[in-house]
């Protein structure tokens, strides 16, 4: 029982800021204040009394509708509350209790953020992705592990390079698309999120991640063209499958990369 209450608290902790993320995500792109004021009902705007708000467990005892007005609350909220509580059990999970996972916890929170506002909005606002850089560039120099060699430090030279990597190879592909393609390819906010990215997951991060976000991207292009009838071409937010490759490289980077050079052998 007490191994499990690491794993606990992880959870109870993930749920508590995903509830503040959800703040976050409708504020942001609005350019409102995530402090003030308080939550409201979006509906009936009045605010959220502190025992309504209690991550996941008020949604369910209000049956997903506001006290007051009983209007119907998008089922989104339990659902960025449930997975960054999981996100942070994974990541306690995977890098155990140290300052890096932490700054691991703050990463997760910061690309689920992300995956919701481009989702809604098609953008990736600076107001995260430029302190997000620095502040990238001081864990990755100094605080975090290389997700591909667990027991070695990421440190300045390829936290640095790998941030250079995201930036760079992300404006290539801009501006040939913009060149070759006539149209944009590349956002600049997705330029942006991938140089934080690098900075904290190193070049090899951003390979990884650029594999995995595009592999599941191009999946989910084609279901949605054959189950909904999306027109080829239309837009499809990148961001998100950006933030599901970091995921994946951040949490299973050593054992993906180790399953492909045995392969090569």
């Amino acid at each position: 029982m007490n191994e499990l209450i690491p794993y606990i608290i992880s959870f109870i902790t993930g749920s508590l800021i995903g509830s503040f993320l959800n703040v976050c995500i409708y504020r942001i792109p609005r350019n409102l204040s995530v402090i003030t004021p308080a939550s409201r009902c979006p509906s009936c705007n009045t605010p959220i009394r502190p025992y309504d708000n209690i991550p996941l467990l008020s949604y369910a005892l209000l049956g997903g509708r506001c006290r007051v007005c009983r209007t119907r609350i998008s089922a989104r909220y339990p659902l960025v509350e449930f997975l960054n509580a999981l996100f942070y059990v994974l990541a306690f999970w995977r890098y155990g209790l140290a300052w890096h996972t932490v700054a691991y916890f703050i990463f997760c929170s910061v690309l689920i953020v992300i995956t919701f506002i481009d989702l809604d909005f098609q953008i990736i606002p600076d107001r995260i992705t430029l302190p997000g850089i620095p502040a990238g560039l001081l864990a990755g120099s100094f605080l975090l592990p290389d997700p591909f060699m667990r027991f070695s430090q990421l440190g300045i030279q390829s936290s640095v390079i790998g941030a250079a990597a995201g930036f760079g190879l992300y404006a290539l592909i801009a501006v040939a698309g913009r060149h070759i393609f006539k149209k944009d390819a590349m956002g600049g906010g997705d330029i942006k999120m991938m140089a934080m990215v690098g900075a904290i997951l190193g070049w090899k991060g951003v390979i990884l991640t650029t594999f995995m976000g595009s592999l599941s991207g191009s999946v989910i292009g084609i279901l949605s063209v054959l189950i909904r009838g999306r027109e080829k071409g239309s837009l499809i937010p990148f961001g998100p499958f950006l933030a599901l490759g970091s995921l994946i490289t951040l949490f299973y980077g050593q054992e993906i990369l180790s399953w492909y050079l045995g392969g090569l052998y």
